[in-house]
């Protein structure tokens, strides 16, 4: 029963917001958000290329790269569905890939599994290069990917989505709960604020290579506390849609689903200024 209402309590604090991808942390020393950061206005889980979603059809865009959607913690493929359709719409050639084990295990472990997938992908596709969109862990994975494994050769753009690049406070709810330092769960103890994992990742430049690099949170992020700890340092365009439309309501499932951070999405991925939408449904 203690198991059961362990897994159920996860669940409900770490992932039902987002409904996809999770982010949590349990209590530790607090860690800065990145030195001048602007706030500006497979496994038996992944998807393999010939089941992703894979845009046949479509207006031409800027970029020629196919684009991977990184899911997060507890994030099944098919709830990036919506996200993945906007991208086909709009002629990118998207697919999405479901974390090994969800997302619960060691990230660099599903940071070295989803290597390998972006091999397959861009095999598939004859592409050279691949552009990234990681949406909370899905984030912190790719990034990983992309400074500790070599990765940034083989990816042009990279966006994340409410990620928590410098941690987050939330998870310190699973400990109030009386469930310990994240109930055991690994990815969640390495998105503690001060956590091994990320003082590793944060060492040294945030944004290494040719990649262009950009962030994209929301003040109503439920799960990335404090807000700001999902920007990046070192040149990286830090996207807060609040700054551009005070009025707008994202939450962090929202970022993938909300239509005005999809238009900042296409924009990035397509080498365009940054001007959001309000009114994007």
């Amino acid at each position: 029963m203690l198991l059961r209402k362990t897994a159920i309590v996860l669940a409900f604090a770490l992932g039902v917001t987002l409904a996809v991808p999770g982010v949590a942390a349990s209590a530790a020393s607090a860690s800065a958000a990145p030195a001048g950061a602007a706030a500006e206005p497979a496994s038996t889980s992944h998807v393999p290329p010939s089941s992703a979603h894979n845009a046949t059809a479509g207006p031409a865009v800027a970029a020629d790269n196919p684009v991977i959607i990184v899911g997060g913690l507890s994030g099944f493929a098919f709830a990036y569905g919506p996200l993945a359709a906007r991208l086909d719409a709009d002629g990118f050639r998207s697919f999405v890939y479901e974390l090994p084990g969800l997302g619960f295990g060691d990230i660099p472990t599903s940071a070295r599994a989803f290597a390998d997938y972006v091999d397959q992908v861009r095999a598939t596709t004859g592409a050279n290069r691949v552009d990234l969109v990681g949406h909370s862990e899905g984030g912190l994975v790719a990034r990983y990917y992309l400074k500790q494994l070599g990765g940034t050769g083989a990816v042009g753009r990279y966006v994340s989505l409410g990620s928590p690049q410098y941690g987050t406070y939330v998870a310190n709810i699973v400990a109030f709960l009386g469930l310990g330092s994240c109930a055991g769960v690994v990815a969640c103890q390495q998105m503690t604020i001060g956590s091994d994992f990320l003082a590793d990742l944060n060492a040294g430049d945030d944004t290494p290579g040719s990649v262009s690099y950009t962030t994209i949170r929301t003040w109503q992020d439920q799960l990335v506390r404090p807000v700001g700890n999902a920007a990046l340092a070192d040149g990286a365009r830090n996207v807060l849609i609040q700054s551009w439309c005070p009025l707008r309501l994202v939450g962090h499932l929202g970022l993938a689903l909300d239509g005005t951070t999809y238009t900042v999405i296409r924009q990035a991925l397509r080498d365009e200024s940054i001007r959001p939408n309000c009114l994007a449904v």
